[in-house]
């Protein structure tokens, strides 16, 4: 019996009609996947704890004492000019390649030779050249791996799954996070290299588990590929190449793709046309991933610990590890939701909860200044609050929104774009941080004052979703496509009721290009 059989689960979420086959094998590869995401989140993490080291601030700064202003930004941005020209460059290689070959190049190869150059290194230039190769890498798995994680998994549970990248992503951060805590009293060079080399482990198990794992069959079509295409949906739904249920599937999704090229071929050029409402999406993607980074989140987790330590607050190692806890099990509550209470519902109470916490920390820490106790104590307590909101919504939703909404001629250049936008604003407030918070000649000195900036863009990112986001739970890929030209407005997406096989039978595809007009009443209809 599989999880579509459970009688609690089919009270909450609409598996749609039952398929033959199984489910289990699509559902485990995206989850597998999903590890790609402690690469992500440990490389983000670890760099935190390191320039906080004893031994690392005795010798990598100018002054070997602390590192400057100019020293942090450099370290710490680095990584994301590596990530945002790797996240660019992944649709030249995975449309090229295919989603699993780009894994495994990007792993095996382009981050490990990024880890051998920062574990070797004895000074700032050497360490900053082997994060720009791993920002590289992970840039590449950041656009990918929620790409291939869509195109496997089944649409009753794809929003889960892919929301469980976040989840590896704040794993990540936690073991960084745990293996500072562990190696940070060491008075010798292992103190920040054995944090770094342990990223080893991590790319050699999705790399070395990619080799096994099936091409995405939607890449095969796109390629023309018909017969491993078919093969690729044998492996994931476990049905023989004749079974009328693999066929169908396979049918539905040719025929999408069809369609969708009659549009163009997918260039570059029809990225930012108008058809197929390809601009309406692409500024949701890319404005939402802008908007993610400007929730703050990365202000903890970069320079949390330095933060805590300015802040008064003593052994701020422990603290940067609890809050990575709290993210970690905050993601759980997201993941279980949002094939539930969908994507919309929880972005928008996520943007609510998040600037209220931050608001509170900014007055709280204005009106009671550096040095008291309490004020200590309620700004780890509503930072944590902050955390949990972002861990639950925004952190994994983000992800699973812009994996879902694209077109599968302009899928992979698409979500490149957006990760592109979540690594320059990465890139930007991990560069201007320092300058905001620090005290000295050249520093804006705002501490605690910074959470009013990052409440008032979660604010702007509350009313962003709902203009702009479009609810796609328990929709194909497909289907979501259709629903993109039935719907003109985000926030009536949530009374969408997609047509039957729409793009296979020739009466249901003429409708969908018919216009918005009968899409409008569709969706009017179903909400009498």
């Amino acid at each position: 019996m599989g999880l579509e059989d459970s009688a609690l689960l089919q009270k909450y979420i609409n598996f749609g009609e039952k398929k033959a086959g199984s489910t289990t094998m699509g559902i485990c590869v995206g989850l597998f996947a999903a590890f790609g995401g402690i690469l992500f989140g440990y490389d983000t993490g670890t760099i935190s704890g390191i320039m906080a080291m004893d031994y690392v601030t005795a010798r990598f700064p100018s002054n070997h004492q602390s590192f400057s202003s100019s020293e942090s930004s450099l370290i710490v941005s680095i990584l994301s000019v590596g990530t945002f020209f790797g996240s660019l460059s992944a649709s030249f290689i995975s449309d090229r390649l295919g989603r699993r070959l780009t894994l495994m190049i990007s792993t095996l190869i382009i981050f490990n030779v990024g880890i051998i150059l920062q574990t070797a290194s004895t000074s700032i230039p050497l360490l900053c050249v082997g994060r720009v190769l791993a920002g590289l890498g992970v840039g590449l798995i950041s656009a990918v791996i929620p790409l291939y994680q869509a195109e496997t998994v089944p649409k009753w549970i794809r929003g889960a799954v892919v929301s469980c990248y976040q989840w590896a992503i704040t794993l990540g951060l936690l073991l960084a996070a745990v293996v500072n805590q562990g190696t940070h009293n060491r008075n010798d060079s292992g103190s920040y290299r054995i944090p770094i080399a342990i990223q080893f482990l991590w790319a050699l198990i999705l790399g070395g588990g990619m080799c096994l794992l099936p091409e995405t069959p939607r890449f095969w079509v796109s390629k023309g590929d018909n017969d491993r295409a078919k093969d690729s949906l044998r492996r994931l739904r476990k049905l023989p190449l004749d079974h009328p249920d693999l066929i169908e599937e396979y049918e539905e999704i040719k025929a999408n793709y069809e369609y969708e090229a009659q549009y163009g071929s997918g260039s570059w050029s029809q990225v930012f046309a108008n058809k197929n409402h390809q601009r309406k999406r692409l500024a949701m993607g890319v404005g939402i991933q802008a908007l993610q980074q400007l929730t703050g989140i990365n202000f903890i987790f970069y320079y949390g610990t330095n933060f805590f330590k300015g802040s008064g607050i003593k052994n701020e190692f422990l603290i940067q590890m609890a809050t990575n806890i709290v993210n970690f099990g905050s993601t759980v509550p997201g993941i279980l939701l949002v094939e539930i209470i969908g994507r919309r519902k929880l972005l928008l109470g996520g943007s609510a909860v998040m600037s209220i916490s931050q608001l509170i920390v900014a007055i709280v820490g204005v009106a009671a200044g550096e040095g008291s106790t309490s004020a200590n104590k309620c700004l780890v307590a509503f930072v944590c609050i902050f955390i949990a909101a972002f861990a639950a919504t925004w952190g994994p939703l983000c992800w699973a929104v812009i994996a879902e909404c694209y077109p599968l001629t302009v899928r992979q250049k698409s979500i490149s774009l957006c990760t592109a936008s979540n690594w320059l604003w990465n890139w930007g407030i991990a560069y201007a941080t320092p300058y905001m918070v620090n005290s000295g000649p050249g520093n804006a000195n705002l501490g605690s004052k910074v959470f009013f900036i990052w409440g008032g863009c979660n604010i702007i990112g509350g009313l962003f979703v709902w203009y702009l986001v479009y609810e796609t739970k328990g929709l194909t890929l497909e289907q979501i496509d259709e629903m993109y030209e039935k719907v003109p407005k985000a926030w009536q997406s949530t009374r969408f009721i997609p047509s039957e096989h729409a793009f296979t039978q020739p009466s249901a595809a003429a409708s969908v290009s018919s216009g918005k007009a009968e899409g409008v009443s569709e969706v009017e209809e179903a909400s009498v």
